[in-house]
């Protein structure tokens, strides 16, 4: 939908533009003074001014910023583009807008897309040298706009916050919601000095952990304006995110990989384009309501799977049980008792091609091990076949151990290096998947082990990060590691094309890569290495604020020595996502097993619900150490809501504001053996009292079923 007109008198002169849809639009204005810039959002029914920024930011060496500053918005280049045209068009429920600018030798062309049903917009710029010289790109924003009111008086940040995430092995997702005003933004009464402040909040990936510090995902929400944004950069390298103010307010910019912080530069001769690396911002009145955006946007997006629907239990041999060490007389006994609680698919994971005892670094060939399986791997394969399950391998394909005989065989030119020396991470190789020798050994991996083994999952896990890249055959290191990421992306697509039934798990060191460039097109995260079962509810809960609830693989791994309430704990830790089992099985007593095939068969009842619902969290976003932690899944209906105690506190209150003022049903999802916690609604105030039992650390699944008609104020239920 678009929408021109005049603009009013009592704006900036030159045209305007609104394009969008019924759920979300953006407003642009530009004249012949002045660049393409978003001047407005409309969202739920409400138009809400922005301040303006150019949209398109850019940096060159011959073209900074003004003025000086190391953000990425307010650069010369952004003040100098010239709107020349745009085009729209829309098909299949996908609109599209075009937005060309020039400014000299650099034409810019912006691309927004928005779907229907989807309150969000995704962007690219791609960039063409239109001159006869070089242009060295140094950034390019793929995404600037200002978020506070247009006519802001007083303080523009004042009402704002962000809610930002950190993650590091073992502790994913650890979100914080923090004002803008005060630490990260202080008074500094910029407005006297007529010019622009320096400084940004910034969070920012340098290699190829996308996800290993600070998330490519976050929030921004004011209550006083109704609105919030939630972002992602999807991108599977290095990128950048920064939230700055200026004399006029606040805004935001995301991009790929930089110079400053990346150490890109890529050169642009005549007639040569480059493209940014796309993002997403989607839109609501407030933080719920945007991170369901997001969530509608992900699954809008996502390659079309069997398994996207379909969500089969995957049996992994590894968390707690194995721990890297397959044998056919461990699996064997493993394999049958997975098959009798209910697993669908059974994953053999790493140590199934070592021979020596220590394969860290001697990995690459990926054969099966004659010594761990006397009778050949696929005896072990069709074992596993023989109890109706799919058969699944680890891999880490991306990497050569240093002690591979791989290592000498591949080309030089077919790994990261750095002045002709091959990068080395922790006994590691790594390989280039620019290069053809690369993409046809990983290829030929692949399709052997499913061919030979009939083999339908595959965890691919990386554990390495290369650092900020190559300089073979690019413009810059960071350069040459565009051009890997993306080449990394187009082999899996090449995978999947081949292979389109193959479910494939994304791992990286737990959730190292955990971006959308990879969930785009693959199956499953796993969200944590975390071994304390104690400690994995915060990473489970707030799993969905980066990935799709259907996608959260979190590890269920009770064991023997367990008791009821602490397998029942660990049960409710993977059952409101990609259900995800390992833990020894086989050890178990008749009644353990019956209580984790009771939590798989809740799992399947429960995965078409998961693959269309909205998260929330009842207890707000948790903490590394609360004592009580909580997601829900809010449905048409009703609501799943996992709560996990982990402490002394025997009571907590949820808040399930949709509720408010309506009777609801409380039901146990799981356990159900299990005694009971007692639970009181307050339908005044959306309010879920509940008290828990003996047990410290003990865990339930409810749900909670919204009644039609109203109760009347002051109206509780209760349940024990």
């Amino acid at each position: 939908m678009t929408t021109m007109h005049p603009a009013p008198t009592d704006a900036a002169p030159g045209p305007r533009l609104e394009w969008g849809t019924d759920l979300v639009a953006l407003t642009f204005h530009w004249d012949d003074d002045a660049p393409v810039v978003c001047s407005a959002v409309r969202v739920a029914g409400r138009t809400l001014p922005v301040h303006r920024i150019p949209f398109v930011e850019i940096l060159t060496t011959d073209a900074g910023h003004r003025p000086a500053s190391g953000r990425l918005a307010h650069t010369e280049l952004g003040l100098r583009m010239r709107y020349v045209d745009h085009t729209e068009t829309a098909g299949d429920g996908v609109h599209t807008l075009v937005v060309r600018q020039r400014s000299a030798d650099l034409e810019a062309r912006l691309t927004l897309v928005v779907r229907d049903g989807v309150s969000a917009v995704s962007s690219t710029v791609a960039l063409t040298n239109v001159g006869t010289g070089r242009v060295v790109l140094r950034s390019v924003a793929s995404w600037a706009t200002g978020f506070t009111a247009a006519d802001a008086t007083g303080d523009a940040l004042s009402d704002w916050q962000r809610v930002t995430g950190e993650s590091d092995w073992l502790g994913e997702g650890r979100w914080a919601r923090t004002p803008l005003r005060g630490p990260d933004f202080v008074p500094l009464a910029e407005h006297l000095t007529g010019h622009n402040p320096r400084g940004a909040f910034t969070a920012v990936s340098t290699g190829t952990w996308s996800t290993a510090h600070a998330l490519p995902t976050g929030i921004l929400e004011s209550c006083a304006a109704g609105l919030a944004l939630a972002w992602q950069i999807e991108h599977n390298g290095a990128w950048r995110w920064e939230i700055g103010e200026d004399t006029a307010g606040g805004y935001l910019a995301l991009s790929g990989p930089t110079d400053a912080d990346a150490a890109w530069t890529h050169v642009l001769s005549p007639a040569e384009t480059f493209t940014s690396v796309p993002v997403t911002v989607a839109f609501a009145p407030d933080a719920t309501g945007a991170v369901s955006a997001l969530t509608d946007h992900r699954r809008a997006t996502r390659r079309p799977h069997p398994d996207n629907a379909a969500m089969p239990v995957v049996f992994n041999d590894y968390m707690n049980t194995l721990d890297g060490d397959p044998t056919t007389e461990k699996l064997l006994p493993l394999i049958r008792a997975a098959a009798e609680v209910g697993a669908e698919v059974f994953c053999i994971d790493a140590g199934w091609y070592d021979d020596s005892g220590h394969w860290w670094d001697s990995v690459g060939e990926w054969m099966p091990s004659t010594t761990r399986f006397p009778g050949g791997l696929g005896e072990v394969i069709d074992a596993i076949h023989a109890e109706g399950m799919v058969a699944g391998l680890w891999l880490e394909p991306e990497v050569i151990g240093i002690r591979s005989a791989l290592a000498d065989r591949l080309p030089a030119e077919a790994f990261l290096q750095r002045h002709g020396e091959r990068v080395v991470e922790h006994d590691r190789f790594h390989l280039d998947l620019r290069h053809p020798a690369a993409r046809a050994h990983l290829d030929g991996v692949v399709d052997r082990l499913v061919t030979d083994f009939g083999l339908g999952f595959f965890k691919m896990d990386y554990n390495i990060n290369p650092g900020p890249g190559t300089d073979v055959d690019a413009d810059s290191v960071g350069d040459g590691l565009l051009g890997h990421n993306r080449a990394v992306l187009e082999w899996l697509d090449g995978v999947l094309d081949r292979h389109p039934t193959l479910v494939i798990e994304n791992c990286s060191s737990g959730a190292m890569r955990m971006d959308y460039a990879m969930l785009s097109r693959l199956a499953m995260q796993s969200t944590s290495d975390q071994q304390d079962f104690v400690k994995y509810p915060p990473i489970a809960a707030a799993a969905p604020m980066a990935i799709l609830p259907e996608q959260a693989a979190s590890w269920a791994y009770p064991q023997p020595e367990m008791d009821a309430e602490e397998a029942s704990f660990c049960l409710v830790t993977g059952l409101l996502g990609r259900f995800y089992v390992s833990g020894h099985l086989n050890r178990m007593t008749p009644a353990q097993r019956h209580r984790v095939a009771g939590a798989i068969a809740v799992a399947k009842e429960l995965r078409g619900e998961i693959a269309a619902s909205h998260p929330h969290w009842p207890l707000d976003l948790p903490r590394w150490d609360d004592p009580w932690v909580a997601l829900g899944l809010r449905l048409p209906a009703a609501d799943l809501v996992s709560i996990w105690r982990r402490g002394d506190e025997a009571s907590t209150a949820l808040s399930f504001p949709h509720l408010v003022g309506h009777d609801v049903e409380v039901t146990p999802v799981f356990p159900l053996d299990l005694p009971s916690w007692h639970t009181e609604w307050d339908a005044t105030t959306g309010t879920l009292h509940v008290r828990a039992g003996d047990a410290r650390i003990s865990a339930r699944t409810l749900r909670l079923s919204a009644g039609p008609v109203p109760v009347d104020e002051g109206a509780r239920t209760g349940s024990d």
